[in-house]
């Protein structure tokens, strides 16, 4: 029991980091219904953003987190208008093979400009030890789940209680009703962009210090399985997101510590396919009948 609840522990700071990236993909997919491949790039471009400003600027970890949700809401955003926004009467296919492109290009063009090397990130936060009963929370743990808790709540009262919030909501819906309603949807989806490559942009700095490494392609790995998270609660539904990224997170954890640490990628991939099979629509999604 004392090591299952240890193990329950470091899978919510693992799924903490995968909620927040699946926040991104859920927001963008209800909004415009494109999955942003690219996503996992802007996470890692976060991470590199933190890693610079403590370096060359020496700010703490709070200053540190505001600047690169910062620099990488603005990137989002200049992303969707550049290569999103063209493709948008397209084809689902293309706006698709779009992201995947963007995601390679900002993958391998950070190679080119900051090498391929692994970088170790510097730590501004001690990481000491609580001991409580006979299992131990590390403060980076502590720090992770507090914060990716504050965003998720912030981001709640932005959709539920504010005006953008409420288009958001409208052109989730029917972007064309929303625009005869006065909405500008060009400008709902650009506010999409900037909070989810924001929330991404915060995981990839609280990576960065918790596992103290960063590197030009560690954005792939996570962000894909954020997008599994986001299947699994239901793609679109931004409660269905956090909810498939602690399960993916916990799940991960409890197959490394009861089972084989080997195959649990093999796993989260095969939970894809197992829900797109029983449930696409995911745990909290509806099944909605089209009408030809």
């Amino acid at each position: 029991m004392e090591n299952l609840i240890q193990q329950l522990i470091n899978g919510l700071s693992l799924g903490s980091i995968y909620a927040l990236l699946a926040l991104g993909y859920t927001m963008v997919y209800g909004i415009i219904k494109l999955i942003n491949f690219a996503h996992g790039e802007i996470y890692m471009i976060g991470a590199f953003v933190g890693y610079y400003v403590i370096n060359y600027l020496g700010v703490g970890l709070i200053p540190a987190l505001l600047l690169s949700m910062s620099f990488t809401a603005v990137l989002g955003v200049i992303i969707e208008r550049v290569a999103y926004k063209p493709l948008r009467k397209s084809s689902r296919i293309a706006a698709l093979i779009t992201a995947i492109g963007v995601s390679y290009l900002l993958q391998n063009g950070m190679i080119y400009f900051v090498g391929p090397e692994v970088r170790s990130f510097p730590q501004v936060v001690e990481n000491s030890l609580y001991t409580i009963g006979s299992f131990q929370v590390s403060k980076m743990q502590v720090l992770i789940i507090v914060t990716t808790f504050i965003l998720m709540a912030g981001l709640q009262f932005i959709i539920q209680k504010t005006k953008m919030g409420k288009a958001m909501r409208a052109v989730s819906i029917d972007s064309q009703a929303a625009e005869l309603m006065g909405i500008n949807p060009d400008l709902v989806i650009s506010f999409t962009f900037f909070l989810g490559s924001a929330l991404a942009g915060a995981a990839g700095v609280l990576v960065g210090m918790y596992y103290n490494s960063i590197n030009p392609m560690m954005g792939y790995a996570p962000g894909l399985k954020a997008f599994i998270a986001a299947v699994l609660g239901g793609i679109g539904i931004v409660p269905g997101a956090v909810l498939g990224g602690f399960a993916i997170g916990l799940i991960e954890v409890l197959i490394s510590g009861y089972g084989n640490s080997m195959v649990r990628d093999a796993v989260v991939y095969g939970i894809l396919i197992v829900i797109l099979l029983v449930r696409p629509s995911g745990i909290l999604g509806k099944h909605a009948k089209e009408k030809v």
